[in-house]
């Protein structure tokens, strides 16, 4: 018996002792030890909060998160499209569309920088490679478009970019590999369709369609439907910040820029004229680039809260605006045209939002509806008779 119990508590220290080295590995596996360059900042709470301007949108719920973004695009957008076409409307401005870019990627790279130091965490999340595809996107995006206004009125112009709403749809399929329904596929063809027709009667009026307009801002609207999917996968898969975002795509686009005007000799022409005409250069530049700065802040949040899909359909509804605005400001002519495409872009807009809330919005069917007529209107005889 007591051999018996010496082997019992000899297989019991065994056991405990393959227990314990169990548990320990068990703990070892779970642990894991950050390197000295990637240990968060202790003042930060969550990886996952989006600032905007200094503005923490993690604190708020989606709804609000939502208004906030698009009052902010709205609000700083419809300023930048008013500038971008008072520059323009300059005597002498339009063949120096790239050096504008130039000028306007300057200034986002400071006021990129200067954001980054007032936040806590400096690091930079996303590796350079991407930040060197996105700066190329962002370049043929801004710099196409900025060049075809040279060639095209501002409505065709908008118009076109416009329609970019199918293209980042596919963009999300081949990318990200997403797939939308119906809703998303109609509110694309709704909104696109509503605003192409919006900028009919404008085109038959004072039609300046141009090849080489419709080929630059064709293929910026190509970049323009793949950097929206590039961004959202990169800070989602990185969890970089706005500023960071703007910041390193935008200096090292200005790098690209700069070296392009200076091999094709389009750098001092542009210089000399903007030194003549300072004010109406460089003062309208800041003030363009600062709005169309604050407006890709809040653009790069839809982006990282609600996708790629909703944030363009929101700069989408804002270009219409945009259309308006070009039309009050700038003494164009109105028809009943432009009521009726509105309203299509009005239900682009909505459908886009039923697609994103299907559980929360159930619209009635016609055989609901029929039946409550039914019954409505049996309801009402039962009241004359008695």
């Amino acid at each position: 018996e007591g051999q018996k119990e010496d082997n019992n508590s000899t297989e019991c220290g065994e056991l405990g002792i393959m227990d314990l080295k169990f548990t320990s590995s068990r703990k070892y596996i779970s642990i894991s030890v950050p390197s000295k360059s990637q240990t968060m900042s202790p003042h930060i709470k969550s990886v996952d909060d989006v600032v905007v301007l200094g503005m923490n949108l993690s604190k708020f719920n989606k709804p609000t998160q939502f208004f906030i973004c698009v009052s902010g695009v709205f609000m700083f957008y419809l300023i930048y499209g008013y500038l971008q076409e008072l520059i323009f409307s300059v005597e002498g401005f339009k063949p120096f569309g790239w050096y504008l870019t130039l000028v306007q990627f300057g200034f986002y790279s400071i006021f990129g920088l200067i954001e980054l130091q007032l936040i806590q965490d400096k690091r930079r999340r996303i590796p350079g490679k991407t930040y060197m595809i996105i700066a190329f996107l962002t370049v043929g995006t801004m710099g196409l478009s900025n060049t075809s206004l040279g060639y095209l009125n501002y409505p065709t112009q908008v118009i076109f970019k416009c329609c970019k709403l199918i293209p980042v749809m596919i963009g999300g399929v081949f990318i990200q590999g997403k797939r939308y329904n119906i809703a998303d596929v109609s509110a694309a063809l709704c909104m696109s369709l509503g605003l192409i027709w919006f900028t009919l009667a404008d085109s038959t009026v004072a039609p300046n369609f141009n090849l080489t307009g419709v080929v630059l801002i064709s293929l910026a609207l190509c970049a323009d439907a793949v950097i929206g999917n590039v961004q959202e996968k990169a800070m989602k898969l990185h969890n970089g910040s706005n500023s960071e975002m703007v910041l390193y795509s935008y200096s090292i686009g200005f790098v690209y820029i700069l070296f392009g005007l200076t091999c094709t000799s389009g750098l001092s022409p542009a210089v000399t004229f903007c030194s003549k005409h300072p004010v109406q250069t460089y003062g309208y530049a800041f003030l363009f680039s600062l709005t169309g700065y604050f407006g890709i802040s809040f653009v790069l949040a839809l982006i990282k809260i609600f996708g790629a899909l909703l944030a363009v359909t929101v700069t989408t509804g804002r270009k219409a605006m945009t259309i308006v605005l070009s039309f009050l400001f700038f003494a164009k002519p109105f028809t009943f045209q432009y009521v009726w495409s509105g309203l299509l872009v009005v239900l682009g807009i909505f459908l886009n939002v039923y697609s994103k809330n299907m559980d929360k919005i159930k619209l009635p069917s016609l055989h609901g509806l029929w039946k409550k007529s039914v019954e409505e209107r049996k309801t009402r005889t039962l009241s004359q008779t008695v």
